[in-house]
């Protein structure tokens, strides 16, 4: 049943919206992985950033997605909670909490060969602005050096649906994906590889900045 009501939220709500209503452009979509462990990193200013991404994959790929989301949002309430879990599927992170390993449940999915989305800059930021990473993916990906990192760079969904707004307005939106990156053996050099594969991404667009 989770799995159905997964595919008829996407098949009738999600892709219709981004194809239709905002007209998305993808580029770059063959390097997105086939298959996990593979962990997809993007920057992050809108709700749809998500439903974004995971609709770029193949419907029967949508269970083995799992974003990683903040715990205190989306289990907030039963009904955003349920959706959270049964429709984006999420692995809830408590922010600020105090454990052994805050990434052991982002390990065990990879350990599961499924496809993580995560968003290092942490919370949505101001529209079409980029924040600097955090380096969670960097201690992430050390720990699992054999699931490849995907940047994505994504436009223009800021404007259609910033934060603190629950109006959709019709901006084309632009998603780029580049190829895969490895754990290069150090947090630094990684999160600056990284950096640079999402600027030259984000260069790739010749967008032009928001008035």
């Amino acid at each position: 049943m989770k799995q159905f009501l997964q595919l008829t939220f996407f098949v009738f709500i999600v892709r219709p919206v981004l194809l239709v209503i905002l007209g998305m452009n993808v580029r770059g979509r063959e390097n997105l992985p086939e298959k996990g462990p593979a962990i997809v990193v993007a920057n992050h200013n809108s709700h749809l950033d998500t439903l974004t991404l995971m609709a770029l994959f193949p419907l029967k790929d949508l269970h083995r997605l799992r974003p990683a989301a903040a715990a205190d949002y989306f289990l907030a309430n039963k009904w955003l909670k349920w959706f959270a879990g049964t429709i984006i599927n999420i692995i809830p992170l408590a922010r600020g909490a105090v454990r052994r390993n805050p990434l052991a449940d982002l390990e065990a999915a990879l350990d599961r060969e499924e496809i993580l989305i995560l968003f290092p800059e942490g919370s949505r930021g101001e529209p079409e602005q980029r924040a600097e990473f955090k380096r969670g993916v960097a201690y992430l990906s050390k720990a699992r050096p054999d699931a490849p990192v995907y940047p994505v760079f994504m436009h223009g969904l800021g404007k259609a649906l910033p934060k603190g707004s629950l109006i959709l307005v019709p901006f084309t939106c632009d998603v780029i994906a580049g190829p895969p990156i490895r754990w290069t053996g150090d947090a630094q050099s990684f999160m600056g590889e990284l950096e640079t594969c999402m600027a030259g991404l984000a260069s790739e667009g010749h967008f032009q900045p928001w008035e």
